[in-house]
């Protein structure tokens, strides 16, 4: 379960994500199995693999600056389409 900080600094998160990759949406946000203080912030993939390379080490920045800042642990989960669509 999210707090209050921690929902305000993931909706910037992704914006932030979203305005520089449009074609990614944000999927969801779920509690890392193995640390309870982790969020594995789930998102689209962007079709071409280097594009979703650059996307995530610039999430991972972002989500860095977070964890710095803030003492909060984000973790960008790209997904693609496909899968979402066989759960």
């Amino acid at each position: 379960m999210l707090n209050f900080k921690q929902e305000e600094l993931l909706e910037s998160l992704v914006k932030d994500i979203t305005i520089k990759y449009p074609e990614i949406r944000f999927v969801e946000v779920t509690e890392s199995p193995e640390d309870p203080e982790s969020h594995w912030v789930i998102v689209t993939a962007p079709e071409d693999e280097g594009r979703e390379m650059e996307m995530v080490r610039y999430a991972s920045e972002k989500a860095m600056d977070i964890l710095c800042d803030y003492g909060y642990h984000f973790l960008i989960m790209p997904t693609k389409e496909a899968e979402l669509a066989s759960s």
